[in-house]
């Protein structure tokens, strides 16, 4: 790369990346205003800015692993969800903006002045209990997950937010919650199947293989999690899970075959089916 200012090492940047990305500028201020810790808004303001070997050279190893198809959210190791600047790495999944459904379905049902017990099952980051528990400060939470990498990663984000309230627990979905009872139990569980050559693809072949597939039917740990919680659920209790777009008919049928009533599939803003909700009688 022969340029030398900011505008200069973007330009070439974005040649190098436009036939293997769609977002080409976007990946390579992303990259850059991570080597000099700067805001994107910088690199616009100081175009003509010179950079100093060490940093063309760090940008240049990023710009090779993103040409290789490392997510730029591992490059940095930062991802933003729900308004919240988040630290990611391979150990945990890169949360994804209709995961935010979730976190709407479930302070929909959770009163701002009232206290509720929640669990969010499989947490990575813990995208989804923090952005929960930032809501609604009031709720008792317990986030876990079968990897204690990913609990690591979840409990420095908690104290790099500063966000308190969360029993973060190891554990492989209920194992960890032995006999405890919820008003609400969440989780965005792996629910690709197996074979899905999308796994094979993109961002995917970087993400942990264990949070996105889930047998031959990708539906493994969603029908754990909709059998468990009929255990772990208080009488009126909530259960939500985040699906596949077409898995919602399935994840229904699921919920009612165990007991769930007030059955109710959301969308996304691209109105396909991504979180069911299911409520156990009261």
């Amino acid at each position: 790369m022969n340029g030398t200012t900011v505008a200069q090492t973007l330009r070439a940047a974005q040649l190098r990346l436009s036939s293997l990305s769609d977002s080409a500028r976007l990946d390579a201020e992303l990259l850059l205003a991570h080597v000099l810790g700067r805001s994107r808004t910088w690199l616009h303001t100081w175009p003509e800015k010179p950079l100093g070997e060490a940093a063309q050279e760090r940008f240049r190893e990023l710009l090779e692993r993103r040409i290789r198809g490392v997510p730029i959210a591992y490059l940095t190791g930062r991802c933003e969800f729900w308004s919240l600047p988040l630290e990611v790495n391979p150990a945990t999944l890169i949360p994804r903006p209709e995961t935010e459904l979730l976190v709407e379905q479930a302070l929909e049902r959770i009163p701002e002045a009232e206290t509720r017990d929640v669990a969010d099952l499989g947490t990575g980051s813990g995208a989804i209990a923090l952005a929960v528990a930032r809501e609604r400060p009031r709720c008792r939470m317990v986030a876990t997950d079968r990897s204690e990498e990913a609990l690591a990663t979840a409990r420095r984000n908690a104290a790099t937010l500063g966000i308190e309230g969360i029993s973060f627990r190891h554990g492989d979905w209920y194992e960890a919650l032995q006999g405890e009872r919820f008003d609400l139990i969440l989780s965005n569980p792996p629910y690709v199947a197996e074979d899905d050559p999308h796994l094979q693809q993109g961002d995917l072949r970087f993400e942990p293989r264990t949070a996105l597939a889930a047998g031959g039917d990708g539906l493994d740990a969603i029908r754990l999690l909709v059998r468990g919680g009929c255990h772990h659920l208080r009488p009126g209790g909530w259960l939500l899970l985040e699906h596949g777009f077409d898995q919602g008919a399935a994840v229904r049928e699921l919920m009612q075959r165990s007991g769930y009533r007030e059955i109710a599939c959301h969308t996304d803003l691209a109105g396909l089916e991504r979180v069911t909700a299911g409520r156990l009688p009261v």
